[in-house]
């Protein structure tokens, strides 16, 4: 990490004596581990993903609900073995997978720790991210990551900016999208509908979004190979929403029904939410 340049903020400092745009200096920080519910159910199945939330976060969006870790770092930093001995503990707690979440600022960590341990580990390896991808960081987990699910947050280069200060948010995540799909192009699942490998994309629908939304599910469609793809109605305001007057509020029934009814039409598969999720019972106390 003398020159970090994991993400597309490429920051190029050494984290051993500062910390990026991320956040984080060299030590691997987390905020949670667990058994999670909340995912796909093909992700989530009935025994639980285990999940491993890092601190820090290269996107920071202005309405994030995990702003606690994301914004203020709340964690703890651990070494790389504890990291090893937690991954295996969710495991023999039953874990269907091993699911790491916004772990992009630490992509390097995590794919020497899968070079040592993967075979060894013998469940999939979730790599669930916000988009903002490099291709050259993605090669690094190359044959070491099952699933990938990350999100597409925006099409437009001018949302993205407003909400992420990333004005460059589709240049990167398309191109990283395209990169999953070469090294995971198919989704297999076991005989109870747990996902083995593949790429799920999520997408989060914004107030006042929907036709960004659609613009986005349009490219999608267009993939030689389209991935999975969940619609998720959950957008509750938080952090700064209240500052952008647009967002400051939970979504419409119609708002998100124009997006999945486009998503059925340009025939993608994939998941939707139902009515009722549009709060933070999902999001884990951190």
């Amino acid at each position: 990490m003398a020159e970090c340049r994991l993400c597309p903020r490429n920051c190029g400092i050494d984290r051993d004596k500062s910390k990026g745009y991320c956040g984080c200096g060299s030590d691997i920080r987390i905020a949670k581990y667990m058994l999670h519910f909340g995912e796909e159910p093909c992700i989530s199945g009935t025994r639980g993903s285990g999940a491993v939330f890092f601190s820090g976060c290269s996107l920071r969006c202005v309405f994030c609900q995990n702003y606690p870790i994301s914004h203020d770092l709340k964690g703890e930093d651990i070494t790389p073995d504890r990291l090893k001995e937690i991954i295996f503990e969710l495991k023999e707690k039953g874990a269907h997978n091993i699911n790491f979440v916004t772990g992009t600022h630490y992509a390097d960590r995590i794919a020497e720790l899968l070079l040592d341990c993967k075979n060894e580990l013998g469940i999939p390896v979730v790599y669930n991210c916000g988009g903002y991808e490099k291709v050259e960081t993605l090669k690094m987990l190359d044959g070491l990551v099952d699933i990938y699910l990350p999100d597409m947050k925006y099409y437009s280069s001018e949302m993205s900016a407003i909400y992420s200060g990333a004005k460059d948010y589709s240049e990167y995540a398309l191109p990283a999208l395209e990169e999953m799909l070469r090294q995971q192009p198919e989704a297999e699942f076991d005989s109870d509908g747990i996902m083995r490998r593949g790429v799920i994309v999520r997408h989060l629908v914004l107030p006042k979004g929907y036709h960004d939304s659609m613009k986005l599910l349009d490219i999608l469609a267009t993939l030689p190979s389209p991935p999975l793809v969940s619609i998720m109605r959950q957008y509750t305001p938080c952090y700064n929403a209240e500052k952008y007057p647009e967002i400051n509020r939970k979504l419409t029934t119609f708002e998100y029904d124009k997006v999945t009814e486009h998503c059925a039409e340009l025939g993608l598969d994939g998941f939707m939410q139902e009515k009722g999720c549009e709060n933070l019972d999902m999001t884990p106390d951190f």
